[in-house]
């Protein structure tokens, strides 16, 4: 988990930003991305893949991350405007929102996936970076517990979807709602909203993931 931070120090760059995003799947709610500078030799061997933490561990390492990181920024992107660019464009839009929010300004870019971003740093993209770079699992646990918290705040709103539980993503529970009720202005009208997605499998782990809480 830190053998690509050790090497881009060994470069002479000081500020590394791990950035990922949270929110791609989901039917509706925004797309989220976090950036995350932490401070060199930084070590803590609980932080991982936020896919693969408990709520309440995630929850835990949401503020020791904030507390411990020499800079973070979140970036947010909503559905309207995920329908409008799709959601790639979207989420790179969050990442660049999340990257200009540091400070102080990173020298050097890790970003899970396959897209670079439109910045003037030198970055390295990462298929699965999040398992691979603590910087990038940083980010991305700083990412997904926005989301949520997010998420929480429109069911409040919007408590015929249950987003408190299902966090937007395609549950069983929540298509039901949509046939019900239709969907709300948090829906993304661009996706598929009865659930037959097939541009990515990976989708229906999270139903699983959230109908178990």
């Amino acid at each position: 988990m830190h053998d690509f931070e050790r090497g881009i120090y060994r470069q002479g760059f000081r500020f590394i930003a791990g950035i990922d995003e949270a929110g791609r799947g989901p039917l509706a709610g925004p797309v989220v991305a976090a950036a995350v500078i932490l401070p060199p030799n930084y070590k803590n061997p609980e932080i991982a893949d936020s896919k693969r933490l408990a709520p309440n561990k995630r929850e835990k390492l949401y503020e020791i991350i904030k507390a411990e990181a020499i800079s973070f920024g979140i970036g947010v992107v909503e559905a309207h405007i995920i329908d409008k660019i799709n959601i790639l464009r979207a989420s790179l839009k969050a990442m660049e929102e999340a990257v200009k929010e540091l400070n102080p300004s990173p020298d050097y870019l890790l970003i899970d996936g396959l897209n670079s971003l439109p910045l003037p740093y030198p970055q390295k993209t990462i298929v699965k970076g999040d398992s691979l770079s603590i910087s990038i699992a940083a980010a991305s646990i700083i990412a997904k517990v926005s989301r949520d918290r997010i998420m929480e705040i429109y069911h409040r709103q919007f408590s015929q979807y249950n987003f408190r539980k299902n966090k937007g993503y395609p549950t069983a529970e929540h298509r039901e709602a949509l046939k019900k009720y239709g969907p709300c202005k948090l829906h993304r009208l661009s996706f598929n909203l009865e659930g037959k997605i097939k541009r990515r499998e990976s989708y229906f782990f999270f139903e699983d993931d959230y109908a178990q809480g």
